[in-house]
């Protein structure tokens, strides 16, 4: 009851501030009557959605709409909240002053709202607005390959300039569009790479969402030292609520099929060595392991037998796992490939200059190549998306990194 009613009086400030954005710089009356009457259609079918959320099922098309709409819609409003307080209160301190220290017409202690400051108000909402918008309908398909040489000294000669090519987070839940995701794949197998990794978070929830998908991923080509995959954390079917243990029990199992199905070797805590000219490295798989998530991984367990001298390339979902075991651990991780935070799905990327998403704020790796001690992590910005229907500024990655034999330069 408390969070309905605190969830009511957050809408209702937000809207009041909202309004009188409105009611200051447009004058026609019938705008104004319609951006009241669609106001507050939206607040009662976000009630009503909102109402009907059924634990058991998670995520879905229903509420992906409702939390794409919930943005769309107060995200702007929040900004034309924040300069209509600040408007207000500029008002108050305004009036004040005359009330105490110039003593003028009471009927004009406090000054009436300023027209422009409103317009500017809307102006600047209206960028989040057309943002959101986009990335409903185009940010979350558009899909970028991003490469990248990473430099190590310990890198067996005969894998100097060894192609990985990553992906992650696919969420096939959520998809809603076969021709994008086809073009997708299509990016894969164009890299010409020599290994495949995928980290993790094949569905949303439940195993049926990879169903209608499996064909299409299966299309992945072989490549000549194979495809590896590890779990992420929404393959645990941990976010709805079951009938029964035994119901999550087969879920689970069946989310473990699918990386087979789609003709990936899922690696659940444990190694494998893949050779070239008679040389070796190894590819280490742990389960989801995350400082605020489930922690299945076993890196102890997973590198049983290896020693620092040998060359490591770590699978772990949650890049939290490399900051509080992986980065110092003494068997020498030289690189991790993660996924898990989709860079929030919301950010400002200018290559090589400039990169923010308010997922910074939570995890110290959250995209791209980072480095302690000559050891590196890769965050791959994820495949899919999750929650908000859509991708504002961090898009989807496909991720090729080419090994190369040198000195440790990023």
């Amino acid at each position: 009851m408390l969070r309905w009613l605190f969830f009511i009086v957050v809408i209702a400030f937000i809207e009041i501030y909202a309004f009188q954005a409105f009611k200051t710089s447009i004058k026609t009356r019938w705008v104004i009557v319609a951006y009241e009457f669609l106001s507050l259609a939206v607040v009662v079918y976000l009630i009503y959605s909102l109402s009907q959320f059924d634990r058991t099922v998670g995520q879905n098309k229903q509420s992906l709409i409702t939390i794409g709409l919930i943005l769309i819609v107060y995200v702007p409003k929040l900004f034309l909240t924040l300069f209509m307080f600040g408007e207000d209160l500029f008002r108050l301190i305004r009036g004040l002053t005359n009330y105490f220290v110039e003593h003028d017409n009471p009927s004009s202690y406090i000054p009436e709202r300023r027209k422009f400051v409103s317009q500017i108000a809307l102006v600047i909402a209206a960028i989040p607005f057309a943002s959101l918008i986009y990335g409903i309908f185009e940010g979350k398909y558009n899909f970028k390959v991003i490469k990248q040489q990473v430099f190590f000294p310990d890198l067996p000669d005969a894998f100097d300039g060894f192609k990985i090519t990553q992906i992650s987070d696919i969420h096939s839940g959520s998809f809603d569009n076969p021709e994008k995701i086809e073009y997708a794949i299509d990016l894969i197998n164009q890299q010409e790479t020599d290994l495949i990794l995928f980290t993790g978070d094949i569905v949303n929830t439940h195993a049926r969402e990879m169903h209608p998908w499996i064909e299409t991923f299966k299309k992945i080509k072989k490549v000549e030292f194979g495809k590896y995959s590890v779990l992420g954390n929404h393959d645990y079917g941990e976010y709805v609520t079951w009938p029964t243990k035994k119901q999550k029990d087969e879920n689970f199992q069946a989310i473990k099929n699918l990386y087979g199905e789609i003709d990936f070797k899922l690696l659940l805590n444990e190694h494998i060595f893949i050779e070239k000219n008679s040389q070796r490295i190894a590819i280490v798989g742990v389960e989801n392991w995350g400082k605020n998530f489930k922690q299945a991984g076993d890196l102890l367990k997973a590198s049983e037998g290896l020693t620092a001298q040998d060359f490591k390339i770590l699978m772990s979902h949650d890049p939290s796992h490399w900051e509080y075991q992986v980065k110092e651990d003494e068997k020498h991780f030289q690189l991790t490939f993660s996924g898990h935070t989709h860079g929030m799905q919301f950010g400002i990327e200018i290559p090589g200059f400039f990169k923010w998403s308010p997922v910074q704020y939570v995890y110290k790796q959250w995209a791209g190549l980072y480095e302690n001690l000559g050891r590196y992590i890769y965050v791959n910005r994820g495949f899919g998306f999750h929650a908000y229907p859509g991708r504002v500024g961090i898009w989807p990655e496909i991720t090729v990194i080419e090994l190369k034999k040198g000195s440790s330069v990023a």
